[in-house]
């Protein structure tokens, strides 16, 4: 391949946001709550080679609209390249709403009156981009307007030029091609001779062609699939991959024998189906990965097999697609993984392979407290409904420190909903590191601020961090222990299902015997019974009890974000002392303090003795030390 093409593939065509039911078993009718994924067949493919680890590029259209930006943000998130996805001013984002009410009825609408990747012409085709890439791969509702297909046309032609490989996933909407009422997005097929003239009047300037057999008839016009393939091979020298559900995949190089089973066949795994929906996308994203990386057809048809296995037993296309190690896993004990979406081992890689953000030196400012802000203001007499005011300027002053100490990309806050609701919805969509507190204050058996955690969630944006302090002991009575360690396996487990991280927070009671042993022996313990934190919160240890806390961590779960330092209100002196022993430990990703910065302040302030600006400068102060702390801690006591 020539040194330009730095990219895998670039998809062009379809891409939307899809508004998923969220009552499996429901009509669409009856669906009371929606969850929003990307979505569209090529926007798709973009997002699922991208997490099996091909470059993949976006070439398309979005609205000038929050559903456009979504999209946008949801591919660069993933390190897809959208320098190509064009904003397009006069028409809306496409959106599909669906629905998974049994194994066989999936309900679902298009809505997509010219829509904005429908917009796309043949001025928004640039060579030099289309000769950057190893593959073209195109979806075939962009073969279905004459607009949109003079667009394809051309980046075939590119693409050609440049020797780019070129590929076709048919995906047959009949309601896309206008052979349906509008409303009637579930047919899959209907016969229609003049789609099967325009499909066989662009099949020969495809390398590779991927389809259903009810695909490949629309292709070949014929419902004999043999039929069908034969007639497609007659316009084509195309490689043809025909999808075959649970039966897996069959391959044709060349003539087309007389059965499908005479084929390179490749047989899937059986499993259990939630969910068709996306299914075709992730076996095309599958595909591509070994098609490009030149493994071999059986090997890329193992992929592809697998990657639709997954997404068929999850919720949703886009988020369902399996990343490259999650996928590695579940090919190396397919066979005894019947029900992926109930394997432990593979849920747990799904979650933590597909996170989009990694974080590192983070210096966040603390102040979820709540008991805390009510003594003090007791203390000074003052109302408990200057509370909200009064964390409202702590923000302020945490982020000016931000701006002064550079820390783009490493700021934080910890704040709660009981005061804090207001500061949560000024920095949420700021890309802050954000989280907040559920447990009750000082509870012990541990107990929820709110109610039970199923009512709670629902509620808490997705980059909100699930925090949950517990005054845990491995030498607890064994009733409290274990009461304890069932509510926090309960959120843990409602954490993985709404897609919230959980930071863990263990302070070791204060009447009780205290050392870093101690610590380590509780992860361990949370570790034993199933819980996997996204983050842990700890306070200050001595260097080997760092390294004993790494050791654990990393055997048992190497993909946790890492530690976080609390203070417990402790001076400067005492933290530095603690930063400095946590200096050179990989695990530890920042400090999470509160009291420390805000509490003498705050006293002032709720007495009088400090106006609004005399308190944002103390806590700037304050916070700044801090911050130089940390940095310096390489530097030794």
């Amino acid at each position: 391949m020539s040194v330009r093409k730095h990219l895998d593939v670039i998809c062009l065509g379809r891409v939307a946001v899809d508004l998923y039911g969220q009552q499996v078993g429901a009509r669409l009718e009856d669906m009371a709550t929606f969850a929003k994924y990307l979505g569209g067949s090529s926007g798709n493919v973009a997002y699922g080679t991208a997490r099996q680890g091909l470059k993949s590029a976006m070439l398309s259209r979005v609205g000038d609209e929050h559903m456009g930006r979504f999209l946008r943000e949801e591919l660069e998130r993933l390190g897809v390249d959208v320098s190509h996805l064009k904003t397009d001013r006069e028409r809306l984002t496409g959106l599909v709403v669906l629905g998974i009410k049994d194994e066989d009825t999936f309900p679902l609408i298009f809505y997509r009156e010219n829509c904005a990747d429908m917009g796309i012409r043949a001025e928004d085709i640039d060579e030099d981009f289309i000769a950057s890439a190893k593959c073209l791969a195109i979806t075939g509702t962009h073969l279905s307007h004459p607009d949109t297909r003079a667009a394809v046309s051309l980046a075939l032609e590119y693409a050609r030029k440049h020797g780019v490989k070129t590929a076709l996933d048919i995906d047959y909407r009949p309601v896309l091609w206008g052979l349906t009422s509008r409303g009637d997005g579930e047919t899959r097929y209907l016969d229609a001779p003049k789609v099967t003239a325009e499909l066989q009047a662009m099949l020969g300037q495809f390398d590779l062609i991927v389809g259903t057999e009810e695909e490949f008839h629309i292709a070949g016009g014929s419902t004999d699939t043999i039929t069908a393939l034969n007639a497609v091979r007659e316009v084509s020298d195309a490689t043809l991959v025909c999808k075959r559900g649970p039966q897996g995949c069959s391959v044709f190089e060349a003539a087309i024998p007389a059965t499908l089973d005479e084929g390179l066949t490749v047989y899937g795994v059986r499993v259990e189906v939630l969910n068709v929906l996306g299914a075709g996308d992730a076996f095309m994203s599958g595909l591509l990965r070994g098609y490009l990386n030149g493994e071999g057809w059986e090997q890329a048809c193992r992929y592809a097999n697998a990657c639709g296995a997954l997404v068929v037993s999850r919720h949703g296309c886009a988020p369902a697609m399996p990343s490259k190690e999650e996928l590695d896993d579940y090919l190396s004990r397919a066979e005894s993984v019947p029900r992926p979406d109930l394997d432990v081992r593979l849920n747990h890689l799904h979650r933590v392979t597909t996170r989009d953000r990694e974080w590192d030196d983070l210096c966040i400012l603390a102040f979820d407290h709540r008991r805390q802000f009510v003594d003090m203001a007791i203390e000074a007499g003052a109302e408990i409904d200057a509370i909200p005011h009064l964390k409202k300027l702590i923000l302020k002053a945490g982020r000016q420190v931000a701006i002064e100490a550079g820390l783009e990309g490493k700021a934080g806050i910890l704040a709660d909903t009981t005061f804090g609701q207001p500061v949560l919805n000024e920095i949420t969509g700021e890309g802050w590191w954000i989280g907040r507190p559920l447990e009750l204050p000082s509870s012990r058996p541990l107990r929820l601020e709110h109610g039970n955690i199923g009512s709670q969630l629902i509620d808490w944006p997705l980059e909100h961090i699930v925090k949950c302090l517990v005054f845990y002991h491995p030498e607890d009575q064994i009733a409290l222990r274990l009461e304890q360690e069932r509510l926090i396996t309960e959120v843990y487990q409602a954490c993985c299902k709404s897609g919230h991280e959980l930071l863990l927070e263990v302070i070791l009671p204060a009447d009780m015997v205290k050392s870093d042993e101690l610590y380590i022996r509780a992860l361990q313990r949370f570790y034993n019974i199933g819980v996997k934190p996204d983050w842990w919160k700890l306070p200050p240890l001595s260097s080997h009890g760092w390294d004993e806390v790494t050791a654990v961590v990393t055997e048992r779960d190497p993909h946790c974000h890492g530690v976080v330092i609390l203070g417990l209100d402790a001076p400067e002196d005492e933290l530095r002392v603690g930063f400095n022993a946590a200096a050179g430990k990989a695990l530890v990703k920042g400090f999470a303090i509160g009291r420390s910065i805000f509490g003498a302040p705050s006293r002032d302030w709720l007495a009088g003795r400090l106006d609004d600006q005399g308190l944002i400068d103390a806590i700037k102060q304050k916070y700044h030390n801090l911050i130089a702390l940390w940095r310096q801690r390489h530097q030794g006591a």
